[in-house]
């Protein structure tokens, strides 16, 4: 029995589409940032007119599209094509079958009933399709069943029935149809590669010529890490820094003898879907038919003593035995092999620094597989390092951290990175002392990296804050103080026993406030905190510190409206001079004698009331009592008395605000005059 195998045995001659003569690129280069991104740049050599084929992931193409730059000093770019982001969903939009219907022979010509077809073989037909059904075999013995199918044709001699499996061969009799089912056919075996796609890059020229195309996409970050190795005595001026670069190849190619550069920095890059199809929304209109308008629609983000950060001076450096200095960027100077016991690096890699970022090139071809890690060395020779104390009472409050001054003194930055410290004993032993963290490090610039607690030296540390007044003026009717603010910060700091050690106490500024001690010189200041220098003497003593940090404020007290109390400290303040002082008792004084004149109104009015309330009860006593009676009489001439007092007190109250306002009007005017 014959057995249908596929598809296009079934169908006959199928016609594919020729393609173009097509080169394929080499890559030749990779630069990698550590921003996030990679530039890819490839070769070819043509001759005349061609076509370089790049196959790049399906994520990738929006990045391509952006940046694809193609360098050619002979000739120019014809165009760039490639297949839509769904080709096979397009392939298939005008076709009579989907892609499901290229399962199985039996499944396209379901779909295609009706289609004129022709069977070749033993028994040759040549009908419509009208139906197509399974028509399972049962073998005999009970040896199962074959699976089969029956499809039934309409033909000029009526319906016929032929078994699928048995035919030779079947071919479409419509050429058209036959076009169709070739190109989905073409269609699926180019999309094999579901996240891949190639772009077909048209050159146009004469001769023979290199051409280079680069682009940038999203790549792996790279990174960075250190080693220093401390060596046994504390004083010494250097110590051998070592870096290596961590790079990942995740291009989804292998890199073969290319030219590697990594780049530190921080560009502004973007990513655009230029790989998707975007429509405009036109709005919808009705059909116009007649006797009815429709008019168009008219829409028309020092050291202190200069406002800058600066190191303190470093110590001299004390000379290494049998060591020289290497530099990444530069040989002007014989570099010095590192301390015996770590490796140099093989080679040297060249360093530059640009305007944003820091550059580490190569000097070999790179290979490295797709899928793999890369790490290299990038920076290899003896730097200043000087060995100090860092306090940091939100980090340790009893205890300082241990930490490393580094200074840069190459020609180029170093990214930044972790650093891993080693140290050296007399005995040429080596342990792990700890790790630190190097920020971006610019060519001339310092470090402080802590790398572990130093038990050796205990801090106990006091906040204490004063306010006082300093001066006081009068103007314009009002007293003018100035306070001062104190904060003291008292270290109380029991150093090592053995050996000196600088220590570097973090302090935090407090906005608008000044250090007042100590001297600003030789204290940095970083991130919002003062980084101040003490010395400590080697032997098991305790010292104390301060740190003092000082804010005025200015105050202003109106002298007419102030409380007679609150004058009077002030007239007191040994802050102020003889005159301020004179002054402030003279208001005193007028202010008394106001407050007096209204104790006296207060005095009338508490009298006034007092006969009101008397003269409401004998009101109320008169209304109970027999007319004519030697009780009303009585309290009648009372009443009478108590008017003539209230007009008396009538009088007393007016004198009495007279007095008052006299009273005012003398504090109003010195105080107007003061100043």
């Amino acid at each position: 029995m014959r057995l249908f195998m596929n598809v296009v045995a079934l169908l006959g001659l199928i016609a594919f589409p020729t393609f173009a003569f097509a080169q394929d690129l080499t890559l030749k280069r990779v630069m990698l940032s550590s921003g996030g991104l990679g530039y890819f740049e490839y070769e070819a050599s043509i001759d005349g007119d061609a076509t370089l084929k790049l196959t790049v992931s399906l994520g990738q193409v929006d990045d391509v599209l952006k940046s694809l730059v193609v360098y050619d000093d002979k000739g120019g770019v014809g165009g760039l094509s490639l297949p839509g982001r769904e080709p096979l969903a397009q392939a298939f939009k005008d076709l009579p079958f989907d892609q499901s219907s290229l399962g199985s022979p039996a499944e396209l010509l379901s779909t295609l009933k009706g289609a004129q077809i022709t069977v070749g073989g033993s028994r040759s037909l040549s009908g419509r399709v009208v139906s197509v059904e399974e028509d399972p075999l049962v073998l005999p013995d009970n040896k199962g069943a074959m699976k089969r199918t029956r499809v039934t044709l309409y033909t000029d001699r009526g319906l016929q029935q032929f078994i699928l499996e048995e035919a030779e061969n079947l071919q479409f009799a419509d050429p058209a149809l036959r076009e169709k089912v070739g190109q989905a056919l073409v269609a699926i075996q180019g999309n094999r590669a579901k996240d891949a796609r190639t772009i077909d890059l048209t050159m146009r020229g004469q001769g023979k010529r290199t051409v280079r195309v680069a682009y940038i996409v999203e790549a792996p970050v790279w990174k960075a890490s250190y080693r220093l190795t401390l060596g046994a005595d504390p004083a010494a001026a250097r110590s051998g820094l070592q870096g290596w670069a961590i790079v990942e190849n995740m291009s989804g190619q292998d890199w073969k003898d290319v030219e590697l550069t990594l780049v530190s920095g921080r560009p502004v890059a973007f990513h655009q879907a230029l790989y998707n199809a975007y429509y405009v929304t036109r709005p919808e209109v009705p059909v116009e038919i007649a006797g009815r308008l429709m008019p168009g629609v008219d829409r028309g983000g020092v050291t202190v003593d200069q406002q800058r950060p600066k190191a303190p001076p470093m110590p001299a450096p004390a000379p290494y035995r049998a060591q020289q200095e290497r530099s990444v960027a530069s040989t002007a100077m014989a570099p010095p092999p590192p301390p015996p016991g770590m490796a140099a690096a093989a080679e040297q890699i060249e360093a530059s620094d640009a305007a944003t970022q820091v550059i580490f090139k190569f000097p070999r071809a790179v290979s490295v597989d797709n899928g793999r890690t890369l790490s290299i060395p990038i920076v290899d020779r003896q730097v200043p390092a000087q060995r100090l104390a860092l306090y940091q009472a939100d980090t340790a409050a009893r205890n300082p951290l241990a930490a490393i001054r580094l200074t840069n003194d190459g020609e180029s930055g170093l990214p930044p990175g972790i650093i891993t410290l080693y140290e050296r004993d007399k005995a040429a032993y080596v342990s792990y002392v700890g790790d630190a963290r190097l920020s971006a490090f610019p060519a001339g610039e310092t470090r402080i990296l802590a790398y572990a607690l130093d038990e050796k030296i205990v801090i106990e540390r006091d906040v204490t804050q004063t306010d006082r007044v300093a001066t006081g003026t009068i103007a314009n009717g009002a007293l003018r103080l100035s306070r001062i603010i104190r904060q003291t910060t008292t270290y109380r700091v029991r150093g090592p026993a053995k050996e000196p050690r600088q220590l570097i106490v973090v302090q935090r500024r407090l906005p608008g406030w000044t250090l007042t001690k100590p001297e600003e010189k030789g204290v940095e200041l970083s991130e919002g905190n003062y980084r101040i220098p003490f010395q400590l003497p080697g032997g098991d003593q305790t010292q104390a510190f301060e740190v003092v940090q000082e804010q005025t404020q200015q105050q202003e007290i109106r002298l007419v409206e102030s409380a007679a109390e609150q004058i009077r400290v002030y007239a007191q303040a040994r802050e102020f001079d003889a005159k301020t002082r004179e002054a402030l008792t003279r208001v005193l004084q007028l202010q008394q004698a106001t407050a007096e004149a209204q104790r006296k109104v207060q005095q009338v009015d508490a009298e006034r009331q007092a006969i009101v309330q008397e003269q409401a009860r004998l009101r109320e006593n008169l209304a109970r009592v027999p007319a004519n009676s030697d009780l009303q009489r009585r309290y009648l001439a009372t009443l009478d008395k108590q008017e003539t007092e209230l007009e008396a007190l009538a009088k007393r109250r007016a004198e009495a605000d007279k007095a008052v306002e006299a009273a005012r009007d003398a504090l109003r005017n010195y105080v107007s005059q003061l100043g």
